[in-house]
Order: structure tokens, then sequence, then C-alpha cells
């Protein structure tokens, strides 16, 4: 059996070459499959879904932050009035 891996690791360069070949002839086969793609789409949907979701909090919470500061500015302005002493 030692001689028999002896003799393959002789060509490990050309098994390496075969490996990679094959490694990629199988993922083009994986990567134009339908289920992937339909896994990638459904992914992809899922996190386009979650950024809208993430932008229309965001925009909540800037309008949210914009009325606390004019009802925080109301506050400090008070009506001046002016008093006659007649």
């Amino acid at each position: 059996m030692e001689e028999y891996i002896d003799k393959v690791m002789e060509h490990k360069h050309a098994l390496i070459f075969v490996g990679g070949i094959a490694a990629a002839i199988a993922g083009k086969k994986i990567l134009e499959s339908k289920a992937v793609k339909e896994g990638c789409t459904k992914g992809m949907a899922a996190v386009l879904a979650a950024k809208k979701d993430a932008e229309e909090c965001y925009q909540d919470m800037v309008q949210n932050a914009e009325d606390i500061v004019v009802d925080a500015n109301k506050d400090d302005k008070k009506a001046i009035y002016v008093e006659n002493d007649e």
C-alpha cells in the first residue's frame, strides 16, 4: 500500500490539477442548478425585505426625534408680555 501511495505522490501536481478541474465543473453545475438559484433568490428577497423594514424603522425614529426637538423648543419659547405701569 505504501508503494502505491508513493507512486501516486510522484504525480501529485497532476492530481491537484485534475481535482481543481473536477471542483470547477461540480461548482458550475451546483451554481447553475435550479434549487440553488431559487434558494439564493429567496435569500436575496429576505435581505431586501429586511433592508426595507430597517429603512422604515429608521425613518420613523428620525420623525420621532424631530418631533421631540420641536416639542422641546416650544417649551423653551415663552411669550414675552410687556406690562404697562399705567
